[in-house]
């Protein structure tokens, strides 16, 4: 299926090997698109080395998706950076001669404390990346979408915590339930451009992140790790966790022509986990 031949991509937090990110950009890729894969790929400060993906593992990750096909190109980015933010947009169109679809993924979860022990540096830390970035990445992408006068396509991955609350996680599920809104609210105001945007709200998918996640909830909770995923697992009605593929299947769903009519919904990617 080449629902996608042609278009231009940008995927944001796409540089980890079997993050949600590389599976988007393998998706898009092998419905058609042409792909500009970035992440950080250098240290930041408030920010563990282990939770960043290297330059070199980012250009893996591209490479892997050229092996297979896809036509692909690496570029550090940190989202917070309005500057880096508008060269990446210029990169993609300079490379590949247009930008048509934004897939703003880049974002940290790994921050979790209980409430009153949570700091105003992690709160700053997670809203920067996870809500003011992808504003800046919107920003910018549709103003190339703008220029263009032929559409586009935004997708915000925003997660299960878009839509409850959860525990030692309040900057997190506060961020998530800001890009929902900020995905309205954009899909409002860009619609006379022919710019859909939504949002995919996956649950539980083990990525790095999801392995940080795991061992922290399970130790808060007093069991292992394979008793904290069969505890969760009992209330998913499809019985598994999610994959990074699932996710990206709606991501590349969301930029095709098939969601043309589509704009400003939150879709649940949790196996009946949300129902929301």
């Amino acid at each position: 299926m080449q629902r996608l031949t042609n278009k231009v991509a940008l995927v944001t937090g796409a540089g980890r090997h079997g993050g949600l990110g590389e599976a988007i950009c393998a998706r898009l890729g092998a419905e058609g698109a042409k792909v500009l894969v970035t992440d950080l790929g250098e240290p930041q400060p408030n920010m563990p080395a282990d939770r960043i993906g290297t330059t070199a593992e980012l250009e893996s990750v591209a490479a892997e998706l050229r092996k297979g096909g896809i036509d692909a190109l690496a570029q550090p980015l940190n989202v917070q950076d309005e500057a880096q933010v508008e060269r990446a947009v210029a990169l993609a169109v300079s490379r590949f001669g247009r930008l048509d679809i934004l897939i703003n993924n880049a974002g940290i979860g790994y921050l979790q404390a209980p409430l009153l022990e949570g700091t105003a540096q992690m709160w700053r830390d997670v809203l920067g990346v996870n809500l003011i970035g992808a504003f800046l990445c919107i920003k910018h992408a549709a103003k190339q979408m703008i220029a263009q006068g032929d559409g586009g396509r935004i997708v915000n991955v925003a997660s299960q915590a878009a839509k409850v609350g959860s525990v030692h996680l309040a900057p997190y599920v506060s961020s998530k339930h800001g890009l929902v809104g900020l995905t309205r609210s954009a899909a409002m105001e860009l619609a006379p451009h022919k710019i859909n945007v939504n949002a995919v709200c996956p649950n539980h998918v083990t990525t790095g992140l999801g392995k940080v996640q795991n061992e922290y909830r399970a130790k808060m909770l007093g069991q292992t790790v394979e008793e904290y995923l069969a505890k969760m697992i009992e209330r998913i009605p499809l019985a598994r966790v999610g994959l990074p593929e699932d996710t990206a299947k709606a991501c590349a769903f969301l930029c095709s022509d098939d969601a043309a009519y589509i704009t400003g919904e939150s879709m649940n990617v949790s196996g009946g986990a949300a129902m929301h």
